[in-house]
């Protein structure tokens, strides 16, 4: 989906679960979460605050 990130929540390195918040994207005024698919640990973060994202821009990647 389209839009801003409003709030980045993970750095290289994080261990992160199924389900946590990674991420805050602003789209059509509204705000929606973006979370973990699986566990695992964040080797990448893509986007910082503020970056305008298209329908398929890498985030981040987990390992």
């Amino acid at each position: 989906m389209q839009g801003t990130i409003l709030s980045v929540n993970v750095k290289d390195g994080d261990a992160v679960k199924k389900g946590q918040v990674l991420f805050i994207l602003e789209a059509m005024k509204m705000e929606n979460e973006i979370m973990a698919a699986n566990d695992g640990v964040v080797t990448s973060v893509c986007v910082q605050n503020g970056a305008s994202v298209q329908n398929g821009t890498v985030l981040c990647t987990i390992k």
